[in-house]
């Protein structure tokens, strides 16, 4: 459920860039259902009436329904009209007044998860430009939405108790999985997830840090980085940050950890119970 949540809060955002970037007046969209071959129109953009609302498209009918089953972007420029689409829909369709419709799908893992609709209504081409710009806003959420899979995944990974401390494949295990919820941390706009994957790197330190000793999220985001072995090149890729930036983090976590190198300052983040 939280999932569903998130994608559609991702969705509702993807409307708004979408109308902001191609100049159309109406967008709307919703979740492809994980229990049956069906996306439902859960959010509206700019929409006169609520006769889209909660509409279930089945996979194949109408023009959603052709861009899940196609897994591609699919338009048309009259839509009760056209004879590329089937039109089970065309009763609430022509109650919103929508003439020219584009329909996007957001696909996740090879999965159609979401759709995004953008409508005119009037029925003209929907050019070029419009149309990359709706698969843009598609990009958006997939991206979105890989990357808050990819840390619930980790979350599951990480919730089990980890054995007991220890140089074994075991705990090299929970010390991947650390630094990669670490990197996540600062990409995911759920400030509930966030403050989920916070707590779990915690439980997957020491019983807790030792006193006086206390480091800046992102120069833990940075040492966590560190400690599993990448460059500054690459932890400045895996935050988004730049290798100049990542310098001066790590400089700072090591003056407050009396570290004088890299692996000193990883050890003793360790021994302060900071890192796995």
């Amino acid at each position: 459920m939280a999932a569903d949540v998130t994608g559609a809060a991702e969705i509702s955002g993807a409307l708004v860039r979408l109308r902001r970037s191609t100049g159309l007046p109406v967008a709307f969209g919703g979740l492809v259902e994980s229990t049956r071959p069906q996306m439902l129109i859960s959010e509206l953009n700019g929409t006169a009436t609520r006769a889209l609302s909660r509409l279930a498209v089945t996979s194949g009918t109408g023009l959603g329904g052709r861009a899940v089953a196609l897994a591609r972007p699919c338009a048309v420029t009259d839509y009760s009209a056209s004879r590329q689409i089937s039109h089970e829909y065309d009763t609430a369709v022509a109650a919103e007044g929508l003439r020219s419709v584009l329909a996007v799908p957001v696909v996740v893992r090879r999965r159609v998860r979401g759709v995004l609709y953008g409508a005119l209504r009037t029925p003209q081409p929907l050019g070029d430009r419009t149309l990359t710009a709706a698969v843009n806003a598609a990009r958006d959420v997939e991206q979105a939405l890989v990357v808050q899979e990819s840390a619930r995944e980790l979350l599951e990974a990480a919730r089990p108790e980890p054995e007991r401390r220890g140089d074994g494949a075991a705990w090299e295990q929970v010390r991947e999985a650390h630094t990669a919820l670490r990197a996540l941390v600062p990409r995911i706009s759920d400030p509930g997830l966030r403050a989920e994957l916070l707590e779990v790197c915690g439980l997957l330190t020491s019983e807790g840090p030792m006193e006086g000793v206390r480091l800046a999220p992102r120069e833990l985001d940075v040492l966590a980085c560190v400690a599993g072995g990448a460059t500054n090149a690459v932890t400045g890729q895996r935050l988004g940050l730049r290798a100049e930036t990542v310098k001066g983090y790590l400089r700072s976590a090591m003056r407050k950890l009396g570290a004088h190198t890299r692996g000193e300052a990883v050890a003793a983040a360790r021994r302060a119970g900071l890192l796995p």
